[in-house]
């Protein structure tokens, strides 16, 4: 299960004690198959400082734009999603030392049958919107029906729930068209809700709003923040809330504890990194492997005002790779699919451009214990045997290997063997360009969207071409990129799917056949197999830890059989770099990587020696 707005990658499988649905107990928080590690009225997390200073500055940049600030309909430059999660609050939160558990937030509780057909969910009375009036459950009903009816992406990931009713003052239900889907619950925790009453209302120059329009006027929330001022596109900044109804609440203690949040916008990701090293920037997380190893070597580094830090990731996993669009013909054959991993350079990429610093995702769950390797045994053998007429032969037989091109030998064996795959596909090379019997020759578009990747991107078209394959590059701006792979208009792009240690729902979105049908979809490989989607029924129902475990390896096995995407680069930490005015707790959160800036602080005697953000 994955948050579509917020940044948890957090996905839990709801324990329960088999009751009758009318017995079924109200709860405060739920974990996986066991009972959650914080007991009711637990008085703060363990991970934070509940004696955190509230105060200071925190300026951080992101890439891109946006023009407008409705999170149901995104702009034609989108919307500014890192400020607005500090707006608007979910029914319930996540714990950032728990791999799968959830707490209420704006619920106070919920409860679920054993059958999982329905969850309802028990307000909070002092819940409140920034004007003062009470969260209700019309809000939650509003916000539901809006997202499901106006959002592509919520509309599939609501598309189980058939009904959403008010059985009490304070208590909504929703209703699912399917029993035994254990994460249901769970999805519906994180509604993000809206206040009906200002969307219904009129704005300050008397025009009504509109929830399926984009605007610019500064939201309702009743989140810990709310916005206070923006640049249209350039900037935005958001104050802490001073008399929020949930500063107290124990899933808050010790967070939200800046004064004022300030996000730039920048369209070019070496700009930004000069702005954080201008100190315009505050905090950054380092996505290349070059600014890393050379990028921070200034005098305020060498001086400790900027401190680099590395932190694990622990609760996430991730494929990162080239998509092959298979709704375009010349990628519907596996082997033409598999030349094109044959040819990826990898390793000459870590060692010159890289700098030694990533490995080679080798699993779609890589980075957790979900990810398939050797030849299955045990219960997943079991789940492949029950799909044996679905799924491709190799995956009882052959384990998944990424090639290998570390020497000059290695690099023409794969080339060799890529040249024999597509020649079996039916595409010959003639006077150097490799074409089939129409005589079409086989062209491929590598879609980018930032000038730094083509430093990447031109050696895979180096090999690519000494194969006779006619590629080429294009570089578009974000809009650009946004709007040729929401359509599929692309031959390869770029995908990135971050999984959690709990699998489920979010499976079909990103591989299931009615995803790849709609535009907009995470199936960006346009991915329709039977084989595909009865393993992810397999991973969303199954029963208990080593079920979901075994369900997931099988699904990761035979994705990575079809070779649907070339596999790129990732790391398992997640590298900062910081001025030196911040603290964070001693024990940070085993899941939550750096957790910046949700748990940190200002830290005036720091700030006194750096100097303060201006």
């Amino acid at each position: 299960m994955i948050r579509t707005l917020l940044p948890s990658l957090l996905a839990a499988c709801l324990a329960f004690t088999p009751l009758a649905a009318q017995d079924a107990p109200w709860r405060h928080g739920a974990a996986l198959l066991d009972e959650p590690k914080y007991p009711q009225d637990f008085p703060h997390f363990d991970y934070v400082n509940p004696s955190a200073p509230k105060g200071g500055l925190v300026r951080l940049g992101a890439l891109g734009t946006f023009d407008s600030f409705n999170v149901v309909v995104a702009g034609v430059k989108g919307s500014p999603e890192q400020g607005l999660g500090l707006i608007y609050e979910t029914l319930t939160t996540s714990a950032l030392d728990e791999p799968n558990a959830s707490y209420g937030l704006l619920a106070e509780s919920f409860s679920f049958p054993e059958d999982y057909s329905s969850v309802s969910f028990r307000l909070r009375p002092e819940a409140r919107w920034h004007d003062g009036k009470p969260v209700t459950v019309d809000d939650v009903i509003f916000s539901f029906e809006s997202l499901k009816t106006n959002s592509p992406t919520y509309a599939f990931y609501y598309a189980n729930v058939s009904k959403a009713e008010k059985t009490g003052e304070r208590e909504v239900k929703f209703t699912f068209d399917e029993k035994g889907n254990r994460e249901l619950p769970q999805i519906m925790g994180q509604l993000m809700v809206l206040p009906k009453h200002w969307w219904e209302g009129t704005a300050a120059d008397g025009r009504k709003r509109d929830i399926t329009q984009t605007t610019l006027e500064p939201p309702l929330g009743s989140g810990p923040y709310r916005l206070k001022n923006f640049d249209a596109g350039r900037n935005a900044s958001y104050e802490r809330v001073k008399d929020y109804w949930g500063e107290k609440t124990n899933v808050n203690v010790g967070q939200n504890n800046f004064d004022e949040i300030r996000y730039e916008y920048y369209r070019d990701a070496t700009v930004l990194l000069e702005a954080f090293k201008a100190d315009r920037l505050d905090f950054r997380t380092e996505n290349s492997a070059r600014n890393w190893a050379t990028g921070y070597d200034f005098p305020a580094r060498q001086e400790g005002r900027v401190v680099l830090e590395e932190f694990p990731f622990r609760a996430t996993g991730v494929m990162q790779a080239f998509v092959l669009n298979m709704r375009r013909d010349k990628f519907k054959d596996q082997r033409v699919r598999r030349a094109f991993n044959l040819a990826f350079p990898f390793e000459e990429l870590n060692k010159t451009i890289f700098y030694g610093l990533y490995e080679r995702p080798s699993s779609y769950f890589f980075g957790l214990d979900l990810a398939s390797s050797g030849l299955p045994e045990g219960r997943e053998l079991a789940i492949l045997e029950s799909v044996r007429d679905k799924v491709p032969a190799s995956v009882f037989t052959t384990p998944y290997k990424n090639p290998v091109n570390d020497s000059p030998e290695t690099i023409r064996n794969n080339l060799r063997e890529a040249d024999r795959l597509l020649k079996e596909a039916g595409w010959e090379v003639k006077n150097g360009r490799r074409v089939n019997a129409k005589g079409e020759v086989l062209t491929a578009e590598l879609l980018s969207s930032s000038p730094n990747e083509e430093r990447v991107f031109l050696p895979y078209k180096a090999s690519l071409d000494r194969l006779g394959i006619a590629t080429s590059v294009r570089t578009v701006d974000d809009v650009q990129y946004t709007n040729r792979t929401r359509a599929f208009d692309f031959d390869i792009a770029t995908g990135l799917w971050p999984q959690s240690s709990s699998p489920g729902n979010e499976q079909r979105e990103f591989w299931g056949s009615k995803a790849a049908a709609r535009e907009g979809s995470r199936n960006l490989s346009g991915i329709a197999d039977p084989g595909i989607d009865a393993l992810i029924d397999k991973v969303i129902y199954a029963k208990d830890r080593e079920e979901l475990v075994a369900a997931t390896k099988a699904l990761d096995r035979v994705l990575l059989a079809h070779d649907y995407v070339v596999p790129q680069w990732t790391s398992l930490k997640q590298r900062t770099a910081r001025w030196n005015r911040y603290g964070h707790p001693e024990t940070m959160p085993r899941y939550g990587g750096a957790a910046f800036p949700t748990i940190w602080w200002y830290d005036e005697a720091k700030a006194a020696k750096t100097g303060a953000p201006r």
